[in-house]
This record gives C-alpha cells, structure tokens and sequence, in this order.
C-alpha cells in the first residue's frame, strides 16, 4: 500500500448525499478480480450521455478538474451494496483521499483496506473546501490529522491502527509478513501426516 503521510492536491466536490456503489461503479462493469481498469468507469452513468460520449457538464470531465487526487462529498458515501470494486475505481482514477460526511461500513473498510483515505468532516468544513477553483490545493496532515484550506485547518479523528498503516503504507499482509518467521517455525513444528 502506498503511504500517506501529508498529501496536497486539488479537489473536486460531489457534494451529493448517499452516493452508492452502483453509482461509483455501476454492476456491468464488475467483470475481473483485478484492482486496476476501473477508473474509466468511474460514476459512469453521470458521466457519459446516452450515446457514450461524455457529459460535459459533469465534474469529473471538466478539464480543469483532471488530476484531482481529493474528492468531497456528502453524507452515507458508498452505501449500497458491499463491492470493493467501488474503492478499486476511485483509487483507479486517481483519487487518494474522501472527504465525507460519513460512509457505509463496509466501503470505509474497503478504502482503507485498498489504500484510499477516508476521512470525516462536518458539513461547513466540507462546503468551504468545496467552493475552492479548481486550481487551490489543500493540504492533508495524516500524522497531525488536519485538512488544511485557505489557511484554516479542520481536525479530523482515525483509528490509530489505521493511521499507522497509512502512514508505514502497509496492509495487513505487510503486517503477517512481518511474523514469517515465526509462521514457518510453527509450521516446522506440526506433525506431518503423509
């Protein structure tokens, strides 16, 4: 996993409320159990328009947009049904950090899991970061755990267990890895049965 420890970078507000998996990444595009290739399909059914060109009038193809590595949303952010496939498209497309209102459980955990930062602020930190141009960046302290925007910081809460993976970039295969020795040793141990 890759490690965040302070991140900047532009944003793009979607500040719709219950955003769900389908709509991050609709069920037709669920067809490997690869990570990667999802991002082109990203919130696909707003968009492209009817005859698959895309909508110009949503976010993400506004060029001045492309590159945004922190997406801002609402509230209940990856409701819906249980797919990690969610958290593969918006890593995919470039995303690293979610700021939201809250999330649903289980796509917290897959963010997390999958390297996506997860992070909850209340409603009027999220509408100042949300009016920014397209070109302000802010700033994410992982260790100090702030946004900072404009010149204000607006602390956000984390687990501490996964803070620090965030931060060593490691997940929790890093994490058995590191008792290998030990595993073999109790593997070695067992009697074999052949």
């Amino acid at each position: 996993m890759e490690a965040i420890t302070v991140h900047t970078g532009t944003t793009i507000p979607l500040m719709n409320n219950n955003i769900d998996t389908d709509q991050i990444i609709p069920k037709q595009f669920l067809k490997n159990i690869l990570k990667i290739g999802y991002g082109k399909h990203l919130f696909h059914d707003w968009r492209f328009l009817d005859d698959g060109s895309p909508d110009p009038s949503f976010i993400l193809n506004h060029p001045e947009r492309q590159g945004a590595t922190v997406l801002i949303s609402g509230e209940n952010f990856g409701c819906g049904s249980s797919r990690e496939h969610a958290a593969w498209a918006l890593k995919d497309w470039g995303f690293k950090i979610i700021i939201a209102g809250s999330y649903s459980d289980i796509f917290f955990m897959n963010c997390t899991k999958n390297g996506v930062l997860p992070i909850i602020l209340p409603l009027d930190a999220r509408k100042k970061i949300a009016t920014i141009s397209p070109e302000e960046k802010i700033t994410v302290d992982l260790p100090q755990q702030f946004v900072e925007c404009n010149g204000e910081k607006f602390n956000f809460k984390i687990d501490s267990t996964w803070k620090q993976k965030f931060i060593n970039g490691t997940d929790d295969i890093d994490i058995t890895l590191n008792y290998s020795d030990k595993i073999s040793k109790f593997e070695n141990s067992m009697p074999s049965f052949s």
